[in-house]
């Protein structure tokens, strides 16, 4: 018997997630860090969520997973991004308290039964005919494990830079190790350089706040978790803020541009597009006159604040200089200088939709090491990469999520398809379908998910079931109650929307609810009977835009056609006529597994999923 069913490596959020969801699923599993303290660090940006991200953690949530709950208990502010936009972009994003996040985490992880947290380095996976048996530690040891799950972030063959100053480390000069990245490559899986980055850390009271415009939460109960019921309140939260750089900013980083790691050649790896170095931001945005920077606090244990946005490789001295120039900075006291890390990637082409390893079976990677940025990336991959590691060890089928499930399904989808060349950022713009991958619905849409594999708890499914029940309620409720035109109240409702010419004396609240500026809860307190606040706003966002989701439920439908037409991992493209040269060359390197997957890697064009499906019929008419 093994050691362990399964191992994880590394203590971030993908690991957290990974190992939580493999003991959650009653498998005798370890988590190996090398201290920990750091399990649950926020080395970059004291945030959980923001566009695209925050609904990832709304998945996550849906699935049984962690970050969601932690990020709502230790929120230092609330705010609810994109409101006066459409329900598709909609976000959350909380400003955390970075040293309660990373205890709680840590807290969590202990009390985990069947999870077993192992102080250590990796420095070796150990492999029997292609499939993992387990790790070796860099004191010799040998742990043996059924699964492993590699969650490495920042930390694998890590490199410091500040200018031409090279240290061996993770973030904050965290020991790190070549030999972990070297095994990789041994056992035939294909490693890159990636480069990210972090801005300096300033003394809070050292910052003149009063030329600072505030950036204030919202006001209100939001939240990421389901199962929250208590947040700070809001005239308890901590405000952020905002400044900007200026000229004298500007003409101090292009004075100093050949002393930056990035553009003095000591930087190998490549960086972020979007969210890159202010002297990178100047060379590529030359016509902006400034930039914004948001000033996040990073803990009410400490006296720090996040100079978002300003993240550098320059030396110091250029520090001292340029972050002087920002209003408000005048004086301030750099508390931790800004510095770039580089690091060893695995190509995330190597691995399957379920994050399994191609060439390693059950070897699982997730975070970071596939290429990704982010928190809540790697989050929804490490609870996802737990799920798959568990389902493979049962022999059950395991949880794939296709592009109009869930943002973490277009996430995994383009790693896998389409591969990365730099540090991968989710963003709203990736989805075709973010009408349906909305804020509101995530429980709707995976929680049956969650429950299936084991993660999801009957109270909590039977709390989500009576949720059901209440929004089905009001839709009935708002068909059957016919409004009055001439009734007075509902005249000044409908006086917001100008366009609207009534055919008849009476309508119903269902077909009232569509026209713009009418609300659920003001229909609802007519009828003498105001519904749930949050039922009232997924029901209005499900009947104001009915017409384009289901539209884009229709798109849905075809994609989800062409997911259904299996190619396999073993599929003969050679043995195909009339693909194109290229078609060709990149379905055998990529070897999709279904023709929807096939038609989303590049270079292989219309005509050769044409020829594909062709060849496919065929094959079945031939083997009846």
């Amino acid at each position: 018997m093994s050691d362990f069913e399964i191992i994880v490596i590394g203590g971030g959020h993908a690991g957290i997630e990974a190992a939580l969801a493999g003991a959650r699923l009653k498998h005798r599993t370890a988590l190996i860090t090398l201290r920990k303290e750091n399990i649950g660090k926020m080395p970059c940006n004291p945030s959980v969520g923001g566009p695209a991200k925050g609904i990832v953690v709304r998945e996550i949530d849906a699935l049984g997973g962690q970050m969601p709950v932690t990020a709502d208990a230790t929120a230092l502010q609330f705010k609810m991004l994109n409101t006066a936009k459409g329900p598709g972009v909609r976000a959350l994003r909380v400003q955390s308290d970075k040293i309660a996040y990373g205890k709680m985490m840590q807290d969590v992880l202990e009390k985990q039964e069947n999870l077993t947290v192992i102080e250590g380095m990796t420095v070796a996976l150990n492999v029997r005919q292609n499939r993992v048996s387990g790790v070796t530690l860099s004191d010799g040891s040998f742990l043996s494990a059924d699964a492993v799950i590699l969650t490495t972030g920042t930390y694998m063959a890590g490199l410091n830079m500040i200018s031409d100053e090279v240290v061996p480390g993770g973030p904050d000069k965290e020991p790190t190790t070549e030999k972990l990245s070297a095994s990789l490559r041994e056992l035939g899986l294909k490693t890159f350089r990636l480069k990210t980055g972090t801005p300096p850390r300033v003394l809070t009271a050292s910052i003149d706040f009063s030329k600072t415009p505030v950036e204030p939460g919202t006001e209100g109960f939001v939240a990421f978790s389901e199962t929250t019921e208590h947040i700070r309140p809001y005239a308890e939260q901590v405000p952020c803020y905002m400044t900007w750089t200026t000229p004298e900013t500007h003409e101090i980083i292009r004075r100093n541009l050949h002393r930056s790691s990035m553009y003095s050649g000591v930087v190998k790896g490549v960086g972020p597009r979007y969210c890159p170095s202010i002297e990178d931001k100047l060379v590529r945005f030359a016509d902006k006159p400034r930039h914004l920077l948001f000033l996040e606090p990073e803990s009410l244990s400490m006296d720090t604040t996040y100079v978002q946005g300003f993240s550098t490789s320059l030396p110091r001295d250029v520090q001292e200089e340029m972050t002087h120039t920002l209003p408000g900075f005048e004086h301030c006291v750099i508390k931790k200088y800004a510095y770039a890390i580089e690091y060893d990637a695995v190509d995330p082409i190597q691995m399957k939709p379920t994050l399994e390893n191609r060439i390693i079976e059950n070897l699982f990677t997730a975070g970071q090491i596939n290429g990704t940025s982010g928190y809540e990336e790697a989050a929804g991959q490490g609870i996802m990469a737990g799920i798959n590691a568990a389902m493979k060890l049962e022999e059950k089928e395991p949880l794939v999520f296709r592009r109009d499930e869930a943002y973490i399904g277009v996430l995994i989808d383009d790693l896998t398809t389409k591969g990365t060349l730099e540090p991968y950022r989710l963003l709203t713009s990736r989805a075709e379908f973010r009408l349906l991958l909305r804020h509101d619905n995530a429980e709707q849409r995976l929680i049956e998910h969650g429950r299936r594999v084991g993660l999801i708890s009957d109270e909590r499914y039977a709390a989500y079931e009576k949720k059901q029940e209440a929004l089905n309620a009001l839709e009935e409720k708002l068909k059957e109650a016919r409004f009055h035109l001439d009734d007075p109240r509902l005249a000044e409702i409908l006086s917001k929307d100008k366009n609207f010419i009534p055919e008849h004396r009476g309508e119903s609240g269902y077909e009232l609810l569509k026209r713009p500026g009418i609300t659920a809860m003001e229909l609802t307190e007519m009828l003498g009977e105001p519904a749930d606040e949050k039922t009232a706003e997924r029901c209005e966002i499900e009947v104001k835009y009915s017409g384009y989701i289901e539209k884009a439920r229709r798109e849905a439908d075809k994609l989800k056609a062409m997911e259904d037409i299996v190619l396999g991992p073993d599929f003969d493209y050679d043995g195909v006529d009339h693909l194109s040269l290229e078609g060709r060359q990149k379905l055998n390197l990529y070897k999709p597994m279904t023709i929807g997957q096939a038609s989303r890697i590049s270079g292989v064009n219309p005509a050769d999923i044409a020829v594909l499906a062709v060849a496919l019929k065929q094959r079945k008419e031939k083997d009846r």
